[in-house]
């Protein structure tokens, strides 16, 4: 009903809910037989905005598969300042340091936009790798991916203009969520894209003029997914694409 009434008035089409599993794409991506294996292990774990998923250096206990919640990685600084370092939602998994590292959190990471989410107790996940081919390339997989991202983030918090990383950082949150719109205040998107609230009021001010996005009450709304996509760096298409060719 509602793809009706958005194609009668001429509006975008919403995006279509997403099936239970098919919401993490690591967890779509697992062979039946592996998924079956930990499906009545998993729990529910609905993100709640601002919460603290690992605290830096503390043991992880769980591993935490995003259906359309994002966490943020985050590395704080002496000043009381805090820069992110990269995002994951449906694309990926939250705390692979349970299973490349040492099992400690190697940085913080908290709810940056709320939504659905599945955990795994550590222990179950390590030992669910160690004994799969199939999780343990695709866990490989990710990681490239991730690792892809934070190289890439880096370069182009130096590199680009605020509006082109303020259109990237959107285009990314939109990705993992379901609909066009993105629970998200402009003084929280300023934080994550390392500006003050007057660089990235300006900005994202520029998208809205040109009709590409619209705000109000802590809420963004991708108005024109594709004119977002030209007002964006390169940034974004080399990580999605890395991302979708890795993951899928």
């Amino acid at each position: 009903m509602e793809r009706e009434q958005a194609l009668e008035s001429g509006g975008e089409v919403p995006k279509p809910r997403a099936k239970r599993r098919d919401a993490n794409h690591i967890l779509a991506a697992l062979p039946g037989s592996e998924y079956r294996r930990i499906a009545p292990k998993l729990e529910a774990a609905p993100f709640r905005r601002g919460q603290t998923l690992y605290e830096l250096d503390k043991p992880i206990t769980h591993v935490y598969f995003p259906g359309n919640g994002v966490a943020s990685m985050v590395t704080r600084l002496e000043e009381g300042g805090i820069i992110e370092v990269a995002t994951i939602g449906n694309e990926g998994v939250v705390g692979l340091s349970a299973y490349v590292g040492n099992g400690r959190s190697v940085m913080e990471v908290f709810v940056q936009i709320p939504g659905d989410a599945v955990r795994l107790r550590a222990d179950i996940f390590r030992r669910v790798i160690q004994g799969s081919p199939a999780w343990r390339d695709l866990v490989r997989r990710y990681s490239q991916a991730l690792l892809t991202q934070v190289g890439q983030s880096a370069a182009c918090n130096r590199a680009h203009s605020v509006e082109k990383r303020c259109a990237r950082w959107l285009l990314m949150s939109h990705d993992r969520v379901l609909g066009n719109e993105i629970a998200l205040t402009q003084e929280y998107l300023g934080e994550m894209l390392g500006v003050r609230r007057a660089s990235v009021t300006q900005a994202a001010s520029k998208l809205k003029r040109r009709k590409l996005i619209d705000y109000h009450r802590g809420k963004i709304r991708v108005l024109d997914r594709k004119g977002l996509e030209r007002a964006a760096c390169e940034c974004y298409k080399f990580i999605r694409e890395h991302q979708d060719r890795l993951v899928g």
